[in-house]
């Protein structure tokens, strides 16, 4: 059975201080009572107080982003899977609609970034999703085809399934708006389809607006084995409430 795994991305929030009162309330709450698996993803300049924050719970840490140069290197204001992993990272969001959108990020370059993190062992966790007009004019299923065949074109078969993919539709991301669960359910059965026997192992998630209102339902679908949560993370008793769920 896949584990449950629930991620909080900061996007570009917090503070000192507001980190330390967050992460301190939700360690409080979780006590090491929860199944699921726990990840939080702050700003790169604070993953090394995160990391000492986290340091004695199982809670892992996540990076936002990270370089496709796997080597060090003349690239100013780049973060290497190495170094990420030196400050004790275990999983590295790639290709988050924000990326895709404001920073130009090609599918082909988010495959790399995949693999950039692979090869020092940490835990990509590939995003995939379309826009409102796209799913209005019900291209939904191709493009996350095509993302995911990117992805699948530059990673051998053992490598793939140490991915994690997490469908997190545009429409859906800050607006207040959920696709169903029927909906998340659909694409998601889609995405295990076509990741064929890695399938069976790789897990999904959802993002998009999840919140502790409505995890519980999203959670209970077949394919999606936990959430990429966004605003709902930046409060300690909502994200709570969110991964405790996943246990359920």
């Amino acid at each position: 059975m896949r584990r449950q795994l629930v991620m909080g991305n900061w996007k570009m929030n917090g503070s000192k201080a507001a980190n330390e009162e967050l992460v301190s309330v939700f360690l409080g709450l979780w006590q090491k009572i929860g199944q699921a698996e726990v990840a939080f993803a702050p700003p790169a300049i604070y993953l090394p107080q995160v990391a000492s924050l986290l340091a004695r719970s199982e809670l892992a840490l996540a990076a936002q982003d990270v370089s496709a140069h796997v080597d060090a290197g003349a690239f100013t204001g780049e973060l290497s899977s190495a170094m990420l992993a030196d400050i004790g990272c275990r999983y590295v969001i790639v290709g988050h609609s924000e990326r895709r959108a404001y920073h130009g990020e090609s599918d082909q370059q988010v495959a790399a970034k995949a693999l950039a993190c692979l090869a020092r062992g940490l835990t990509p966790v590939v995003c995939v999703g379309e826009s409102l007009a796209q799913r209005e004019a019900d291209e939904t299923l191709a493009i996350v085809g095509a993302q995911l065949e990117a992805v699948q074109n530059l990673l051998e078969p053992s490598q793939l399934k140490n991915i994690v993919v997490a469908y997190e539709p545009v429409w859906a991301i800050g607006t207040g708006k959920t696709a169903s669960p029927e909906q998340a359910q659909t694409v998601h059965h889609f995405i295990r389809s076509r990741l064929g026997e890695q399938g069976a192992v790789v897990r999904l998630l959802y993002g998009g607006s999840v919140k502790a209102s409505n995890a519980a339902e999203l959670f209970a679908q077949a394919d999606i084995d936990g959430a990429l949560v966004g605003g709902a993370a930046l409060n300690a008793e909502e994200f709570f409430q969110i991964c405790q769920a996943a246990n359920e």
